[in-house]
């Protein structure tokens, strides 16, 4: 919803996403050859699709008012391969908008840097808080501190964007984030080109 406001939301997810005929059938071919590193790619459509028309001078939005189904995993298995899909989609497609990000409003650049540096340092921070804690043996406050504050800025930034408060509850997915989707990130980044 907040990068709506500058009419270019950076994934338009795939069983939510309506595009115009003549829009995707410019950029079929495009969409159909996806490569990665020399080799055909087959995750992360939705986003690479989004980038697509993007690159081409289309808007995209968000609706808030729209609804639509689709399935969910169930339980953790399935959960973190797709979060692990997800990642490798966001890191090759992100390769993918830098040339677009000037393009577009400041907020946006900001928002799609601060999606992959965020939790490259958010894991240096824990890392460096684990091991304060082990090789000191003291407890990190500052470095907690500090996480908790920059998730509320982030959160409350978008929340003000995008004009709901509702975003500020997105700060409870850090605990999440640090310790089950990081590591799953950094696995990811290494292993970008398996499809």
């Amino acid at each position: 919803a907040a990068q709506a406001r500058f009419g270019a939301v950076m994934c338009c997810c795939g069983p939510c996403a309506k595009y115009r005929r003549s829009a995707l059938t410019l950029l079929l071919d495009q969409y159909e050859t996806q490569f990665f590193r020399g080799k055909p790619s087959d995750f992360g459509e939705d986003r690479h699709l989004t980038i697509l028309m993007l690159k081409a001078g289309f808007r995209t939005e968000y609706v808030p008012d729209a609804i639509a189904a689709t399935v969910v995993p169930h339980s953790l298995g399935p959960y973190l391969r797709q979060q692990l899909r997800w990642a490798r989609s966001t890191f090759r497609d992100t390769f993918l908008a830098l040339r677009l990000l000037p393009e577009l409003d400041g907020y946006l650049t900001l928002d799609v840097i601060g999606q992959n540096l965020g939790p490259l340092l958010l894991a240096i921070s824990t890392l460096t808080a684990l091991a304060q804690l082990v090789i000191g043996g003291s407890i990190p406050w500052w470095t907690g501190l500090t996480i908790a504050a920059m998730t509320m800025v982030r959160c409350s930034v978008a929340a003000l964007r995008a004009r709901d408060l509702r975003f500020i509850g997105f700060s409870l997915h850090t605990p999440i984030n640090i310790f089950l989707l990081l590591p799953l990130k950094a696995y990811a980044l290494c292993t970008l080109s398996n499809s």
